[in-house]
């Protein structure tokens, strides 16, 4: 482990006089030549692209580092307990690996535009392409996630969550970034809000999966074919959002709630209040989110009045369908 570190160091350093190296090359270059200021520019920013490479580069040495220890000890170990983990560990590390890769991919692609100087509407294109090749791996991620819940502990769980969250994260400072890089006409910034709010649903969604399991975790292998089946049918709710655009995904997400309150009358013949109040929880969260969301498209979009008022109207009849599952779901309690 030691040489490794040590090793680790040496490449860093190695690297880092590269850069400086190619840095210098750089300045000079650009005093001699006397650039424009859109050149000088350019360069500036390829130099910052490679800058975030190098420790991408380093991140993935790193995986694959402990790939090849994980590989070792499986060499040695016996079977058991512990090798389900270090597979665990594997797919995590591979997981990890894919989204380093994913993202130094997308940084080269950059370099390549600014060194091609493309025109403004490609340089549209292939950033919305980016976008959508950075949420497909997200959503294979969280596949890999789902199937491996099913086998695993909580510790595992919570990782990925927080990974997942860190790459939402990254995923939306990079459109914000791309936003103020063009001065975007207001239909591209409502297709990528529109991209977030996407995004950001399939986080919820994936969260009350993970509830879901939870849940199935602690009932019988009975109830849990039947969640599972449900489970499918949201994952199916999910990726026809993907498909569907604004109004329609408002839509969506009132069937979601609807189909969330299903569940939760279906738990509630089976289980205690505790998972009660988590579903409530969820719910309220949900809710929030579209408000948020509403609020968003009226800011983005600059609604007309009746607009305006056609939203909050159905805002409110949302609210109404929430009080009203309450007060069943506390009837049904106080029956059982």
């Amino acid at each position: 482990m030691m040489m490794m570190m040590i090793m680790m160091m040496l490449t860093m350093m190695l690297m880092m006089m590269v850069l400086m190296t190619l840095m210098m090359t750089m300045m000079m270059m650009m005093m001699s030549m006397m650039m424009t200021m859109r050149m000088i520019m350019m360069m500036m920013m390829v130099i910052m692209m490679m800058m975030m490479l190098i420790p991408m580069m380093i991140l993935m040495m790193m995986m694959m580092m402990m790939m090849m220890m994980m590989m070792m000890m499986m060499m040695t170990k016996k079977h058991g307990r512990t090798m389900t983990m270090k597979i665990m560990m594997m797919m995590m590390m591979m997981v990890m690996t894919m989204m380093t890769m994913m993202t130094m991919m997308m940084m080269i692609m950059i370099m390549m535009m600014m060194m091609m100087m493309m025109s403004m509407m490609m340089m549209m294109i292939m950033m919305m392409m980016m976008m959508i090749m950075i949420m497909m791996m997200m959503m294979m991620t969280m596949m890999m996630m789902m199937i491996m819940m099913l086998i695993m502990m909580m510790i595992l769980m919570t990782m990925m969550m927080i990974l997942m969250m860190m790459s939402m994260m990254m995923m939306v400072m990079m459109m914000m970034m791309i936003m103020m890089m063009m001065m975007l006409t207001r239909m591209m910034i409502l297709m990528m809000m529109m991209m977030i709010m996407l995004t950001m649903m399939m986080m919820i969604m994936m969260m009350m999966m993970m509830v879901m399991i939870m849940m199935m975790m602690m009932m019988t292998m009975m109830m849990m074919m039947t969640m599972m089946l449900i489970l499918m049918m949201m994952l199916m709710m999910v990726m026809k959002m993907l498909m569907i655009m604004m109004m329609m995904m408002m839509i969506m997400t009132m069937m979601m709630m609807l189909m969330m309150m299903m569940m939760t009358m279906i738990m509630m013949m089976t289980m205690m209040l505790m998972m009660m109040t988590m579903m409530m929880m969820i719910m309220m969260m949900m809710l929030m989110l579209m408000m948020m969301m509403m609020m968003m498209m009226m800011i983005i979009t600059m609604m007309h009045r009746i607009t305006m008022m056609m939203m909050i109207m159905m805002m409110m009849l949302m609210l109404m369908m929430m009080m009203m599952m309450m007060m069943m779901m506390m009837m049904m309690k106080t029956m059982m």
